[in-house]
């Protein structure tokens, strides 16, 4: 490993790219401070800190939205937009039509994607501001509040600048894709995840190690931290578990090795998980902007038995959907008749099974079997953060902040294996271009 380190650092022009790419993070970082015109972001803290969807989405920002800054939603409509558009490639055939072009039909897709990202910004904006914003007086900074009879002209500026943040983003995230190391929208995700750590620790150790210290509240705080160690080896070795297809060619010779075909433990990535609590908060968002609560609607406490991560029937419905959209985007990422074709067009086939419909069918059995643990993996980090704060009697304050599992750990692990492996072939790369230069 410190070989590989040295290799990598060696390389000049990998090390400038590694400064691009901290430089651009910078700029990002510093534009999640920057205030959204109008609003008053201190009102608006405590309120975003006991919305479960929201809590994710200013992890992935940043902690943008909860300083609702203009880059209040960060890279997250890009993520949604091209997830859509990935889906309607199965049910859209001029979609289907374009990712089968090669560099050409990747382009009309990505300018697809980005118009997308602009629509879906606005309306998510729009409808976070509406939301939070039922009460003008909770929104609007003090010097806004005679002109409250406008609000909803306000509001709409407000989000036609988070959308403008959005695009900003956007481009952050391609500069880095192109000038700098790994994957631009992964990095900003994986930055903004990253710098909430240190305020992580600090509300640790205020809750444990500050006035109230004891010798009960000192074992707390080293089971929590031997617990989130626990959790990072966890999903480092999930994460990089990979069950391997023997595949064999008809047409080489005897003695020559055959080739495997790499299936992931974990194919679909956090994608349930961001879409489970996706359609879980819609229902509770539209109760929001229609200033409805438990405590005196009988239909706002039925949305919230049924669609909070806080009560049982919305934590089974949470566990139903992240199964089902596992199952779901890992067969669309690993298509088993797809699969199949091409190993039957190559003259190749799984040992033990004849080319075509029965390599198809093994192949599904498969990946079932695979993604039903790799499902199980997901419920169980999704429900860890729920099960920790309860467990340790949290706030909603403190559990936006100390997040022992969830999608979080997921994202910053994969994005630091797979940008390792890039600078890694970078590297490999480089010196074999020198050798035979």
């Amino acid at each position: 490993m410190l070989n590989k380190a040295k290799q990598i650092l060696s390389n000049r022009e990998i090390v400038l790219k590694i400064l691009v790419t901290f430089a651009l993070l910078l700029v990002f970082k510093v534009g999640t401070f920057i205030p959204t015109p109008l609003i008053d972001t201190a009102q608006l803290k405590h309120t975003i800190a006991n919305i479960d969807f929201l809590t994710v989405l200013n992890a992935f920002s940043g902690g943008g939205l909860a300083n609702f800054s203009i880059l209040a939603l960060g890279i997250s409509p890009y993520i949604t937009s091209s997830i859509v558009i990935q889906m309607l490639q199965m049910v859209i055939p001029k979609f289907r039509e374009w990712g089968e072009q090669g560099e050409v039909g990747k382009q009309k897709l990505n300018r697809v994607t980005r118009y997308t990202t602009v629509f879906i910004a606005f309306v998510q904006a729009l409808l976070i501001i509406f939301s939070l914003g039922a009460d003008p007086t909770n929104i609007l900074t003090n010097k806004m509040l005679p002109y409250v009879n406008i609000h909803p002209l306000l509001y709409i500026y407000m989000a036609i600048v988070i959308t403008a943040g959005s695009a900003f983003t956007m481009w952050l995230a391609d500069l880095i894709t192109r000038h700098g190391i790994g994957n631009g929208s992964s990095l900003i995700i994986s930055a903004g995840i990253i710098s909430s750590i240190p305020t992580m620790f600090s509300t640790l150790i205020g809750k444990y190690l500050g006035a109230n210290t004891s010798g009960l509240n000192v074992f707390f705080f080293i089971l929590i931290i031997v617990l989130y160690v626990a959790m990072i080896i966890g999903v480092v070795y999930f994460e990089g578990a990979v069950r391997k297809v023997p595949v064999q060619y008809a047409n080489r010779q005897a003695g020559q090795q055959g080739s495997d075909i790499p299936i992931k433990l974990n194919s679909a990535s956090v994608i349930p998980v961001i879409f489970a609590s996706t359609i879980l908060s819609i229902p509770l968002t539209v109760i929001g902007a229609m200033q409805l609560v438990p405590e005196t609607s009988q239909v706002a406490y039925w949305f919230n038995q049924f669609f909070s991560t806080h009560e049982p029937i919305g934590i089974a419905l949470y566990v139903l959907f992240i199964i089902f959209f596992s199952f779901f985007y890992s067969f669309m990422q690993v298509d088993p008749e797809k699969i199949a074709d091409n190993l039957d067009k190559q003259g190749a086939y799984i040992p033990g099974y004849r080319p075509g419909e029965e390599t198809k069918k093994q192949l599904s059995k498969m990946l079932f079997r695979i993604t039903l643990i790799g499902s199980t993996y997901l419920v169980f980090l999704a429900l860890v953060p729920i099960i920790v704060s309860t467990a340790f009697g949290f706030t909603a304050s403190e559990s936006a902040v100390i997040t022992i599992g969830g999608t979080s750990l997921i994202i910053v692990v994969g994005v630091a294996i797979e940008t390792f492996r890039q600078m890694e072939t970078s590297a490999e790369t480089r010196d074999y271009k020198g050798f035979l230069d």
